[in-house]
């Protein structure tokens, strides 16, 4: 429970700096600064950083660029509320791109380790980004049968199941990219794998509770 409260104090503190970089991009670009746009960016940032990665030689590099283009997932949010632009559609871009940007990732962690001096260890990363993509899986399904035999609205469905689970994919990239600074990649990526598939089994319990 400590760490949960930990993560969200976190969680809040990140959300509330990138509300005053949104304000402040929003006011040079006045007003211009579509958050699809810097949804966009952010996604397409993530192969340089998959091309790092995969080099094997540039981690800490790579671990910079993504802790930048990863708050890009909470700026384009702060964006769209500032500018009343939040809509389903949004949500949908937003989501999606975030299962994109897992598996470029992921695909540069295999490589760096199928080409290495343990190649059966790229399977790790395989089970990674499975277990993740299952996680994403498990939470849209239950959200669709929710609204569907329930009537709630998809919005209120997203933020019920939003911090929903252990392993959300914000902390998935928090310990993928201190797999890169501590150059330890492969165990992280087992981590990972071990943890997201506990987490898609948490959400497919509590949405079968509640349906």
């Amino acid at each position: 429970m400590a760490v949960m409260q930990l993560i969200d104090a976190i969680r809040a503190a990140v959300r509330k700096v990138m509300h005053h970089v949104a304000v402040g991009l929003n006011r040079l670009s006045r007003g211009h600064l579509s958050p699809d746009l810097v949804t966009i960016v952010g996604l397409a940032m993530h192969v340089p950083i998959a091309l790092l990665i995969a080099t094997g030689e540039h981690n800490l590099l790579a671990a910079l660029l993504l802790l930048i283009f990863g708050l890009f997932d909470t700026l384009d949010g702060e964006l769209a509320r500032l500018q009343n632009r939040s809509s389903v559609r949004g949500m949908l871009l937003d989501a999606s791109t975030d299962r994109m940007k897992e598996t470029i990732l992921y695909t540069g962690a295999a490589y760096v380790l199928a080409t290495g001096d343990h190649p059966t260890q790229a399977a790790w990363a395989v089970a990674a980004c499975g277990a993740s993509l299952c996680v994403s899986y498990v939470k849209a399904k239950g959200e669709a049968a929710i609204a569907s035999a329930k009537h709630v609205d998809h919005a209120a469905l997203n933020k019920m199941f939003a911090k929903d689970g252990f392993l959300t994919f914000e902390l998935r990239m928090v310990v993928l990219l201190v797999g890169l600074l501590i150059n330890q990649l492969a165990i992280v990526l087992l981590c990972i794998a071990v943890l997201a598939s506990y987490t898609a089994l948490q959400r497919l319990v509590r949405i079968s509770k509640v349906l």
